[in-house]
């Protein structure tokens, strides 16, 4: 049984990865009901939080069918992410994570995300002051390193045990990397069979199926797998994985009709939660993956990412079932 602090996991959980607008409410929803174990949702900014900013207290919003949920935070300034925490902390989520992964630009800059890579000790310092504020379970998000020349992953991922931290997850790439190339995670199994490691190690990076994921697991020996882009626009990822891993099988593809009332469910979900018109802009970058595949979709999807009115987009796709639904294709 794999645990965070007391929050048990299950024997192999997957978790959701906190994306930017990606990993909100609708999708993590969608993300649970199809078998994701553990969520996370986007990255909040302390400057955010303790500004009061509207965009990022939104992002605190979290519900009771989704636990375990953890709310992540980034920054550089550790007087504000101390605060932050505490903020986060009262909304009562079940685990505290911190973003030392995020390679955009905007963000490294502050030397936040990944640009605390650079400075393992200071990433250790502030980290134990996160864990001594707060009593929910702190966990890190992190890559190798900084570039090729300072993948430090298993010193820093033992002095962050050893401060406190009670998981790790970990994307096989450096800063530098960004999202290029393969993921390495034969670092992320060093940090994982490192003696002195008891805290859950958890891989990330390029598990786009589920035979790779069942690879991962056995090669490596992580004690769970954290998923991303693989399951944007194809929430029933999730079970997929775990139905392989448990009878070497594939689960049944969804069928268009079940793409599309997905696709309605989250759309109408999205509106909900943030207003039509922000609902309906943030849905548009999911379409193109739940109707992956379907021969001769584009003049279809080009309408999805275009209209601005919930009525004419149910409507549309009211009209791709119709188009689409009897006819059989193999994806």
């Amino acid at each position: 049984m794999v645990k965070i602090g007391d929050i048990e996991l299950g024997a192999f959980p997957l978790l959701l990865a906190p994306m930017e607008d990606v990993s909100d409410p609708p999708f993590r929803a969608l993300c649970k009901k199809h078998g994701a174990d553990v969520m996370y949702t986007e990255f909040i900014s302390s400057e955010g939080l303790i500004r009061d900013a509207a965009k990022s207290v939104k992002k605190l919003d979290i519900f009771e069918y989704e636990r375990p949920v953890g709310i992540q935070i980034f920054g550089g300034n550790i007087d504000s992410l101390r605060e932050a925490a505490e903020i986060t902390e009262r909304v009562n989520p079940d685990i505290i994570d911190i973003n030392y992964g995020c390679p955009v630009k905007k963000v490294v800059c502050k030397d936040a995300g990944a640009g605390i890579l650079k400075d393992i000790p200071r990433m250790v310092s502030m980290t134990k002051e996160i864990v001594d504020a707060v009593n929910k379970p702190v966990t890190v998000k992190t890559r190798l390193g900084w570039d090729e020349d300072s993948k430090h992953i298993v010193d820093a991922a033992e002095r962050l045990q050893d401060i406190g931290i009670k998981a790790i997850s970990i994307h096989g790439r450096t800063r530098k990397q960004m999202y290029k190339g393969d993921a390495d995670w034969s670092l992320i199994a060093a940090v994982k069979n490192n003696p002195r490691m008891h805290i859950p190690v958890f891989g990330n990076g390029d598990v786009t199926s589920p035979e790779i994921a069942a690879e991962k697991k056995e090669k490596y020996g992580v004690d769970g797998i954290m998923i991303g882009r693989a399951s944007i626009g194809n929430p029933w990822f999730f079970n997929q994985v775990k139905h392989f891993m448990k009878t070497g099988e594939h689960l049944e593809k969804p069928t268009i009709k079940q793409r599309i009332d997905v696709a309605r469910e989250h759309l109408l979900m999205s509106v909900e939660w943030k207003g039509e018109k922000l609902g309906i802009l943030e849905m548009r970058r999911h379409y193109a993956n739940y109707f992956k595949g379907i021969p001769d979709f584009k003049p279809h999807r080009m309408k999805l990412v275009t209209m601005d009115s919930l009525a004419d987009l149910l409507e549309e796709l009211e009209n791709i079932e119709s188009i689409f639904s009897s006819i059989s294709y193999t994806f």
